[in-house]
């Protein structure tokens, strides 16, 4: 899933820095550079708004340096592919961004030769095993974070008259569901919840109900009766009409947003995540906003994200590593957040929080959810096993939408699916 996870591109340096050396580095370090050399080709895939930030920041880039960046944008279907067979045909391209480096985390460039002072320890502690190398190299810099959580329609809750949830105390699942369905009731609304089909954003729901499908040091997690819990109550909530249950069902084996659903106005509570922002705001003919993730066991979301890697082949790695620590340095971060709907990776801008010129409010508080997200959710998004999981999770739910499969049969399936996603990766 291209939202898996899930994390924020940016960054900005003196131009004095840019023109003399890289910050942070002192030599080339082994680099196939040349000192001439001054272009990058950038492998790209854009979530919409992202593409218009990034080119803004290039355009900074290369005023600054004097460089060139070739922006080479890909559809996300094709990336793997195409980067594969690039490696393959000995036609690397400097830069890239990925959703997933595990595919290609034997042809990573260690950034740390280049941008150590720069880069080692400014980004959230939950990525660092997942981007750090086995001889300890930095192989990738988590250019952009999101988090999964639910968006309400402002305008049929205030029909209703149901109350918006504190931030300061959020709905527990029980309290949500019932806010949900007497604003269905009172605005006869199709459904009262949606939620997009992907194991990724029900790894949300399970992490409230207290498991994840791995433990920290990567064994499989999924608590039984807890997992349970969760199965059961979706199960309910799609067999009672509160959930859109065609969508899961028709969707098969592949994600589908409950987007449209949302926009349609056939729903007032929509779990899905902050990349829905921008768009929203752009799309949406009604009032809207983001409210805080409910609790069970406990509360927060589920992260994803994107990294911004180069590549052993690379002709220009000195510069290309110079690129990526700019791109993701604070300032140039806090512009891609602002201009991109984008939270930020980086830990002293999680700590300050940024000024969003758009949907401030709504972005701020995805933004406080991440510092309520538990530790374990980020070793479970960044554990190599964890799409095959959540996908194994995703098919096992439709198994007992279809009346095929009990919630503790799919539990079952689900920690014996990862188990075996974790063999394949080791």
């Amino acid at each position: 899933m291209r939202r898996h996870a899930a994390i924020l591109t940016a960054a900005g340096f003196a131009a004095a820095l840019l023109t003399a050396c890289s910050p942070g580095s002192s030599s080339d370090s082994g680099g196939a550079q040349q000192a001439d050399e001054k272009k990058l080709t950038y492998v790209y895939f854009t979530d919409g708004p992202d593409e218009q930030a990034t080119r803004n920041l290039i355009a900074e880039f290369e005023k600054q340096t004097g460089a060139k960046i070739d922006l080479q944008i890909v559809p996300f279907a094709n990336l793997e592919q195409q980067l594969q067979a690039r490696l393959s045909g000995d036609n690397a391209p400097d830069i890239a961004r990925l959703s997933n480096i595990d595919p290609f985390r034997d042809d990573l460039l260690d950034l740390n030769a280049f941008e150590k002072s720069a880069l080692d320890g400014q980004f959230i502690d939950g990525a660092k095993a997942y981007i750090t190398g086995k001889d300890g190299g930095l192989l990738a810099v988590p250019s952009d974070l999101t988090m999964n959580g639910p968006m309400i329609n402002v305008d049929q809750f205030k029909k209703a008259n149901v109350a918006l949830p504190d931030p300061k105390k959020p709905w527990t699942w029980t309290e949500l569901i019932a806010a949900a369905k007497k604003v269905q009731q009172a605005n006869k609304t199709q459904y009262a919840i949606a939620m997009d089909v992907s194991g990724h954003r029900f790894a949300t729901m399970l992490s409230q109900y207290g498991t994840t499908y791995f433990t920290e040091d990567g064994q499989v997690a999924l608590d039984k009766a807890k997992a349970t819990a969760a199965v059961k109550q979706f199960a309910d909530l799609n067999n009672s009409g509160a959930m859109p249950k065609d969508v899961w069902l028709q969707a098969g084996s592949k994600y589908k947003g409950a987007n449209e659903v949302f926009l349609a106005q056939q729903v007032p509570v929509y779990i899905s995540g902050n990349w829905q922002v921008s768009a929203f705001d752009k799309t949406a003919k009604f009032t809207w906003k983001a409210v805080p993730n409910p609790c069970q066991d406990r509360c927060g979301g589920f992260p994803g994200g994107k990294f911004m890697v180069s590549f052993k082949k690379s002709k220009h790695q000195k510069l290309a590593a110079q690129f990526i620590a700019w791109m993701n340095s604070a300032e140039s971060q806090k512009k891609m957040c602002q201009q991109a709907a984008f939270l930020p990776t980086r830990k002293d801008l999680i700590a300050s929080g940024i000024d969003f010129p758009t949907r401030g409010e709504d972005m701020n508080l995805f933004l406080a959810d991440v510092k309520q997200t538990p530790a374990d959710t980020y070793a479970n998004v960044y554990n190599p096993a964890f799409s095959a999981a959540a996908n194994a999770a995703r098919d096992e739910l439709a198994k007992v939408l279809a009346g095929k499969e009990t919630p503790d049969a799919a539990v079952d399936a689900m920690r014996t699916a990862a188990q075996k996603a974790l063999e394949v990766t080791k």
